[in-house]
């Protein structure tokens, strides 16, 4: 299945002391990326929750920091489902820096990694099946 695709741009508030993206961030970008990859399925996390009376919470997050963003850089933030099981889906993720225009360079790999995220009903937080029109949703075949 290929990957959705959200654009991020890097502004000081994203950098540390040193002008690089503070590494807590990538988490940033990449909850961005699954929010609006869900939204591009029609997924709305806050409708999900009204109609459904549950909610996607993340249960784990695995990073690889690879090279440093900086200021001004432009992201390629990536999500694609990995894995979906009944309870819970893994969801991949990278974020790449958009080449200089007219270099001609392929985008670099800044950083990846994989987030698990769980159906939970949203009143007691406790983990539930995920409703079966969103797995049907989440299909390669549904998918952009």
């Amino acid at each position: 299945m290929a990957a959705f695709h959200w654009p991020v741009r890097i502004y000081w508030e994203d950098t540390d002391a040193g002008g690089i993206v503070f590494y807590a961030n990538y988490l940033k970008f990449f909850e961005r990326a699954r929010t609006e990859w869900l939204r591009s399925l029609g997924l709305s996390q806050q409708q999900l929750r009204e109609l459904t009376g549950g909610m996607f919470v993340v249960g784990e997050a695995r990073v690889r920091y690879l090279r440093p963003a900086r200021l001004d850089d432009e992201l390629i933030v990536t999500a694609r489902l990995a894995e979906a099981g009944r309870a819970s889906l893994t969801i991949a993720q990278q974020a790449l820096r958009r080449p200089v225009a007219g270099a001609g360079n392929a985008p670099e790999l800044m950083c990846e990694g994989e987030v698990r995220i769980g159906w939970v009903e949203a009143a007691s937080l406790r983990p539930a099946r995920i409703p079966g029109h969103i797995l049907e949703q989440l299909s390669p075949s549904s998918c952009p």
